[in-house]
């Protein structure tokens, strides 16, 4: 049987780039006669921007600072034990980027055992033991503390969490185990499934304190120092820490039920971490933690060795690193100041642009639009967003009058423009319309200004090619609701020069969005796949499956939602459009659905109706159910399946071969933010990769086997 040394020196073998935390041990006298104290201190030597993390060579410090601890308190020398963070971060758990380099199941199963046997020694001290989470906790950061005797939390913790199920793990160093044996299973089901599945909710400090996970809660300020102040009152008796019973009996069993409902709702089956977990934390209402350990460690090897743990760190390693340097970005010592944007149209997409542009940049925003009536209602919707900010305490009252004086509304684009730097126009999906916007606009901006085009599937080159300075113009085409999703494909028209485009992602990084480069093709890349995607849905439909049979066939991918209720949310003739659009330049593939014409034309929201006596699920609308005509040709659920993401295969790898983007990576990218694809898919390509579709479909993989996939 290995040690736990031995099996953490095997794993620091694996993982030579481990960035290496610090468990430096220091001992002082607490206040109130309460005793000598021994503190252990997290640190990887690095400022907070990079937090600190468990490696297998970072346990074996911890391991070898409680070797130091353990004698100290079997020797009488110390009262009681404390582990804390660095400024700012307390710990943010195991470090993905040894994970991702794991290729057996044996070696998986050593980084959950490593991890286990490290921390349950912080609750056999022989005296009692003390977190405190003064900084960002997540994952195994969390699960240290909840070995320890006691924890206390700072007020101003910005993110707490166990975000394992997110990623396509389990909390697998005590968090299932102990969790729902501490705080109860409804609040433990709450914070390591519902959070993670909701886009890994984090939690604030008084959140931890009020969920029970924390027994103290101090002000950030002097956080450290209150909490040895409570700790000398818990270990002299003058505290008493009283935590509530908990509920082993029903209440238990309804919150794993209710934790299998919010995994269905969520990932339809077609994750495993959230199941895992839940059968884990279910066998754990008889208290015996080691029989939870055991368990945690076996679905950890297992998840390691699967393919929705490798697309989960895929992702977010996309979102994190791809998407803050965008391939194929200009030098960003090209880029111009923006110190004054102009907004063309002032309907709803425009007011949220202004919004936007106006809380993030700070500087003078203008709307111009058509009349008077829809200027001041555009101006009025974004005075109205600063007061709910204002109202809700996210601003205080100088910011929200600052920002209210800083948009203007005019009808002259002469008097609006002539000195703004940046003017974009969200104005009708027509081109000729578009192309007369920018050439009024041009006619009064300054040489230098950008002329950016939210459209969302017009061609940027043509929209540019009547202008005298065509290679000023950038396609910057954000995703509803603006203020919600982060991607922003920034579009490089043929003309379009380095300064401009350099400028554009510029303002995109103030704006904090994901920006990704994309070629001026057809609908970019997020409405190109999803409209290629819907499409063949519809296609499937129009020719004789029934509406239930095409929408219960997708439940499978775990999308954020079924493809007619995402119609529905982008709007019918919305859709209708950009499959004409996608239609002119590719007849062969992309069709226009007779159906969603006469559903359009019809004037109806969506397929679907929805009654409080069905709770609001939605039911075919019989007005739409009369209006579709069908043929005789019947899919299978796995049939249609295979369809859908056999075309979508196809489309993306046509858009690798035309150069849309660089890399595949970029369109899952684009997916993730862009439309909410799930983290455990890898946004699309690993899963079209796992499922053998690529191969199938383009005669190869999207990724090299070991990116989103367990090393060859």
């Amino acid at each position: 049987m290995s040690t736990t040394a031995e099996l953490l020196k095997g794993a620091a073998e694996l993982f030579p780039d481990e960035v290496v935390t610090s468990a430096h041990v220091r001992h002082f006298e607490l206040p109130a006669g309460a005793g000598r104290f021994a503190l252990i201190t997290l640190d990887n030597g690095f400022d907070h921007t990079k937090p600190t993390t468990f490696g297998p060579q970072s346990l074996a410090n911890l391991n070898t600072a409680i070797d130091q601890v353990e004698a100290e308190a079997a020797n009488g020398e110390i009262t009681g034990v404390g582990i804390t963070g660095k400024p700012f971060i307390f710990a943010v758990g195991a470090d993905l980027k040894g994970v991702e380099l794991l290729k057996k199941h044996d070696e998986a199963l050593a980084i959950g055992k490593g991890g286990h046997d490290v921390f349950k020694r912080l609750s056999s001290l022989a005296v009692p033991t003390f977190a405190y989470y003064n900084g960002a906790a997540m994952g195994g950061g969390v699960e240290v503390g909840l070995h320890c005797t006691y924890r206390t939390v700072s007020k101003a913790l910005p993110a707490f969490s166990l975000p394992e199920v997110f990623l396509g793990l389990v909390p697998g160093w005590g968090g299932c185990a102990i969790l729902p044996n501490l705080i109860g299973a409804e609040k433990a089901v709450s914070v390591i499934i519902e959070n993670s599945l909701n886009q890994n909710r984090q939690l604030k400090g008084k959140q931890v304190f009020e969920l029970g996970i924390a027994d103290a809660l101090f002000e950030g300020a002097d956080f450290l120092e209150q909490s040895l102040i409570w700790t000398a009152s818990v270990l002299n008796g003058t505290t008493t820490v009283e935590r509530p019973e908990v509920d082993r009996g029903e209440a238990w069993e309804q919150a794993v039920a209710k934790g299998r409902l919010v995994a269905d709702s969520k990932v339809h089956g077609a994750a495993p971490a959230a199941y895992r977990a839940l059968d884990i934390i279910e066998a754990a209402k008889d208290g015996d933690l080691q029989k939870g350990f055991d368990a945690e460690d076996q679905a950890l090897a297992d998840l390691i060795m699967g393919g929705e743990l490798r697309s989960g760190i895929y992702a977010f390693n996309l979102v994190q690193k791809r998407g803050k340097r965008p391939a194929g970005a200009p030098d960003k010592s090209l880029a111009r100041p923006v110190t004054k944007v102009g907004v063309v149209g002032a309907g709803l997409m425009a007011s949220q642009l202004a919004l936007l542009f106006l809380r993030r940049l700070e500087v003078p925003v203008v709307l111009t639009d058509i009349d008077q009536e829809r200027v001041d209602k555009g101006v009025g919707y974004v005075h109205a967003e600063i007061e709910k900010l204002l109202g809700k305490g996210r601003i205080n009252q100088d910011k929200a009058n600052r920002l209210k004086g800083l948009v203007s509304g005019v009808l002259d684009k002469a008097v609006g423009f002539a000195d703004a730097d940046f003017v974009i126009e969200a104005v009708f999906e027509e081109m000729s319309v578009k192309q007369k916007v920018f050439a009024e606009v041009e006619a009064v901006a300054p040489a230098h200004a950008i002329l950016a085009t939210n459209t969302s599937s017009l061609s940027v080159s043509e929209m540019a090619s009547k202008l005298k300075h065509p290679e000023r113009v950038v396609g910057f085409h954000f995703f509803n609701p603006v203020a919600i999703l982060p991607l922003l494909e920034i579009v490089r028209g043929e003309q379009t020069d380095d300064a401009s485009l350099a400028t554009a992602f510029g303002v995109a990084k103030k704006l904090k969005k994901t920006a990704v480069l994309t070629k001026d093709a057809p609908a970019f890349v997020v409405n190109r796949i999803l409209t290629r995607f819907m499409g063949e849905i519809q296609n499937v439909i129009d020719e004789g499956t029934p509406v239930e049979t095409a929408e219960k066939a997708i439940e499978p991918l775990g999308l954020p939602m079924s493809p007619l209720v995402l119609l529905e949310l982008v709007g019918p003739a919305i859709g209708l459009h950009v499959s004409e659009t996608l239609n002119r330049s590719f007849p062969e593939r992309f069709t226009v659905s007779p159906n969603l014409k006469a559903v359009v034309e019809a004037g109806k929201r969506g397929f679907y109706v929805y009654s409080a006596e069905n709770n609001f699920k939605p039911e075919l609308d019989p007005e739409v159910a009369a209006l579709l005509k069908q043929g005789d040709s019947v899919l299978t659920e796995e049939q249609v399946r295979d369809r859908v993401l056999d075309a979508v295969a196809q489309e993306i790898g046509l858009m690798l071969e035309e150069g849309v983007v660089a890399e595949a990576q970029d369109i899952d990218l684009c997916l993730i933010t862009g439309a909410g694809w799930p983290f455990h898919l890898g946004g699309i390509t690993p899963y079209l990769d796992r499922e053998g579709v690529s191969e199938r479909v383009n005669g190869k993989r999207f990724l090299a086997q070991g990116v989103a996939s367990v090393p060859a």
